[in-house]
């Protein structure tokens, strides 16, 4: 049961990791792309 409970624990850390990092590139990505509109106008 112990060895369970770890290997859950381990795997939402690595998916909160994983969702943290995806959601700071969206942010660069959107910064990068407002960037570029403002360029444009």
């Amino acid at each position: 049961m112990k060895t369970l409970t770890a290997c859950i624990l381990a795997v939402l850390a690595f998916s909160t990791a994983a969702c943290n990092t995806v959601h700071g590139i969206g942010r660069d990505i959107e910064k990068g792309g407002e960037a570029i509109q403002k360029a444009t106008k």
